[in-house]
């Protein structure tokens, strides 16, 4: 009687590839921030309680962002005065430094 033999193939699946690093920043875990509640500009009664930093209007608008390098951030933008600032964990970010977070790595 002949034996069977089973053949054995080595595994299909893959591994997907690990990000590449980006070259002059150490690698680093964000902090997350606080979740950001839904608000209004045309309900006061929902509005967050957020103020601008430059003129202390309460009608502004907040979002919660993650940049490119997995920093978490808020932006506000105000109504009254239109200021736009983004802060994360750490304190307030610049145009400049959020920009360079947000750049496209690859």
């Amino acid at each position: 009687m002949p034996r069977s033999t089973a053949a054995t193939t080595p595994s299909s699946t893959t591994t997907p590839a690990a990000p590449k690093a980006r070259r002059g920043r150490a690698a680093r875990t964000p902090r997350a921030l606080p979740p950001t509640p839904l608000g209004s500009l045309t309900q006061p009664g929902a509005r967050t309680g957020a103020r601008c930093v430059a003129c202390g209007s309460e009608r502004v608008t907040e979002v919660a962002l993650v940049l490119t390098d997995g920093t978490p951030v808020r932006f506000t933008s105000c109504y009254s005065c239109e200021h736009r600032s983004w802060s994360s964990a750490d304190g307030a970010l610049g145009r400049a430094e959020v920009l360079d977070r947000a750049r496209k790595v690859g």
